[in-house]
């Protein structure tokens, strides 16, 4: 690699380039945006260790960041060679610097050794020091931010948050809605540390000039689960979304239902009639036990009918053959309730109800948290109550078609940190 007398490049640096220079804990990063402030510049590191020092060199675009191990140093390296490292929505350059330590004159290195005490202060469980003027630094929990919009005089839109955001990285899902008279948005980004750098840098920032400020913090979910693209919410990952307007068509996901009444093997939705589907269960007890339950019951605004079939099994597509997806085979799927011969499931077994029955919470998530995932689930959600442990908890629904969508859309949501939700009918009420 070349530099000229000032620094910059004379040539384009290639990936590999990232990789030539002997491992250090000191890592340069070059072609930052104009105006990067030092938290985001930390928020590149945070991730991946401690960072120990830090130097701006803003009138050449480039820092220089130490992190506590040249082990951190080098999983940094290494992750930004297979993704590429942006600040802003700007890509930058990340390599091994040739020092191996940074000596920087505090007092002309002031602000950024300010911001650099702060985070010290947060990684080693103190508090931050008030000299930073900074956002507490602490690595990204979630993807997912909490957005509340304070001394809104102009209306926000979902595409105007999308356009602030997405200058931080990839904004995959957002979700709006209003609480206490306030407009609240949940956004996802594809990574936490795009998440992160966002948070940093708009918290208490203004939309417009003097009003519509971004109060900004970390979500408990991890995930956002968004049923319609409309200017309420909308996932950017799947444009085939309906707006709500019209009821949705069956579809495989309804096996959710069933899987409460025993293991769904394979649905496959009819051709020429699209409102209808085989459904093959485990055996014959559990396929009488789901109708039993399931029959007359209330989903997507219809009665459903449910009745057993001719056909002792459902045939999957001859090989090489596109059924449009209207096919499922869900045998080796993870969700089989039943699988493990005198579960402790086989003894939950109830008819729908409004009150449903969630397991395996983890314990960093409020009630509030949990409210909110039902709510956006198109439901009204009337109590909520805790089991002692935390782990457990009972939820009411207004209506039972209402606790059946929930079913559909929550069970097995995942949670973070490894823990998937258990939704299943509740025979309590609250």
């Amino acid at each position: 690699m070349y530099l000229t007398a000032n620094g910059s490049d004379s040539k384009k640096l290639r990936v590999e380039d990232s990789m030539d220079s002997p491992p250090s804990r000191v890592i340069h990063i070059r072609k930052l945006p104009n105006e990067v402030s030092e938290t985001e510049v930390i928020a590149l590191g945070l991730p991946f260790g401690k960072v120990t020092n830090i130097l701006m060199l803003k009138g050449k675009n480039q820092a220089f960041l130490e992190l506590g191990t040249e082990e951190a140093a080098v999983t940094m390296v290494t992750y930004y060679t297979a993704v590429t490292p942006q600040v802003r929505n700007v890509p930058v350059f990340i390599q091994y610097s040739n020092h191996k330590e940074l000596k920087t004159d505090s007092a002309l290195n002031q602000r950024a050794q300010a911001v650099l005490q702060a985070v010290s202060a947060v990684q080693e469980g103190g508090s931050p020091s008030s000299a930073a003027g900074e956002s507490v630094l602490t690595p990204a929990p979630s993807p997912v931010l909490r957005i509340i919009i304070d001394n809104m005089f102009y209306p926000v839109t979902l595409d105007v948050l999308q356009q602030i955001f997405s200058k931080f990285g990839t904004v995959m899902k957002i979700i709006t809605f209003t609480k206490n008279n306030q407009f609240q948005a949940l956004l996802q980004f594809s990574d936490p540390v795009n998440a992160q750098q966002a948070k940093l840098s708009l918290d208490g920032q203004n939309i417009y000039n003097s009003c519509c400020t971004l109060r900004i913090d970390f979500s408990k979910l991890v995930n956002l689960n968004v049923k319609y693209n409309n200017d309420k919410s909308r996932d950017y990952t799947r444009p085939e979304l309906p707006s709500g307007d019209g009821q949705p068509p069956v579809d495989p996901s309804v096996a959710a239902t069933l899987s409460v009444y025993g293991d769904v093997q394979r649905v496959k939705i009819l051709y020429n009639k699209k409102d209808s589907a085989l459904i093959q269960m485990s055996d014959g007890n559990q396929a009488q036990l789901a109708m039993s339950h399931l029959n007359g019951q209330k989903m997507y605004g219809k009665i459903i009918r449910v009745t057993l079939s001719k056909h002792q099994t459902v045939q999957l597509p001859r090989e090489g053959l596109d059924d449009q997806g209207l096919t499922k085979d869900f045998t080796s799927s993870p969700l089989h309730r039943f699988k493990k011969p005198g579960s402790k499931n086989f003894q939950n077994i109830f008819p729908p109800s409004a009150t449903l029955h969630l397991s395996n919470i983890p314990e960093n998530v409020t009630e509030e948290d949990l409210r909110l995932l039902f709510s956006n689930s198109g439901g009204t959600v009337k109590a909520f109550k805790f089991f002692q442990d935390r782990k457990m908890a009972l939820l009411q629904t207004s209506t039972v078609e209402e606790a059946i969508q929930a079913l559909i859309d929550l069970h097995n949501y995942d949670m973070g940190r490894g823990h998937r939700l258990r939704v299943s009918f509740s025979k309590s009420t609250i």
